[in-house]
């Protein structure tokens, strides 16, 4: 097992944000969290890598644990080396002054030191794996697309070679052609590498297409988990039906504003 979560629990000020979640991500799994705005999903998400504190609970990757943030450079580099995540705007996740082959380079250098020629290979080979070119590593964030930025920051994650990655509403700000592209091509890197995922989305067409399972979160807790075709084709909990019956169906158009 990869990845066991057990009780855990976030509470700022007197506010829970979230209340005794369990889970478990097996190796080269895929397992989505679902849920509204506020459900969180992003907390429990921030927990797991280390950006915030867990009021309660455990955190188990591989066997050791890791609960609680890193105190040393040596010690965050391990845990960056066992889990990374794609945050939904690459733009703003990328120093826009940096080219895309340097930043890729930057974070290899940090985590394996690695010589001139075999950091460049290395570099070509992650390009590669998400489908940018030579050009596209010479240029800057600003000269590329929002779906090609996303390719970058995905393979920014992959440089740590984790076994992790989260993506939290990384294809959310795409347009459907591009989101497309992006799903497609993570479950070839899944494939390909025996990486696993934990996806954050409130897209549950997202999530049927890219989980093997999926976990419902509402006020913090979790109210429904299962099989993915399971929770979306029979949700036993009524919150998953609503997040369900509130997806446009063909043919749907907006009422007319009075």
């Amino acid at each position: 097992m990869t990845l066991v979560v057990e009780g855990l629990t976030k509470v700022f000020g007197g506010f829970v944000a979230v209340d005794d979640v369990g889970f478990e991500l097996p190796a080269g799994g895929s397992l989505g969290l679902v849920g509204e705005s506020g459900s969180g999903k992003t907390t429990t998400a921030r927990m797991l890598i280390g950006l915030e504190r867990p009021s309660a609970g455990r955190i188990v990757i591989d066997g050791a644990d890791h609960t609680h943030p890193a105190r040393r450079a040596k010690a965050w580099r391990a845990r960056g080396r066992k889990i990374q995540i794609v945050f939904q705007d690459p733009y703003t996740s990328l120093d826009r002054h940096q080219r895309v082959g340097d930043c890729l380079a930057e974070v290899l250098r940090l985590h394996f030191g690695l010589g001139r020629a075999r950091l460049g290979e290395r570099v070509r080979e992650l390009a590669a794996l998400v489908g940018l070119d030579e050009r596209q590593l010479r240029a800057l964030p600003k000269a590329l697309s929002g779906g090609q930025r996303q390719r970058v920051a995905i393979a920014r994650a992959l440089a740590a070679e984790p076994e992790i990655v989260i993506l939290d509403e990384a294809v959310s700000a795409l347009d459907v052609s591009i989101q497309a592209q992006i799903l497609n091509l993570l479950a070839d890197i899944r494939a390909r590498t025996g990486v696993s995922y934990l996806f954050i989305s409130h897209d549950l067409a997202v999530i049927r297409q890219i989980t093997d399972d999926t976990i419902v979160m509402r006020q913090g807790r979790i109210v429904e988990r299962g099989p993915t075709a399971t929770v979306l084709d029979r949700p036993a909990h009524p919150y998953t039906r609503l997040l369900l019956s509130s997806i446009p169906r063909p043919g749907w158009t907006p009422s007319p504003k009075e």
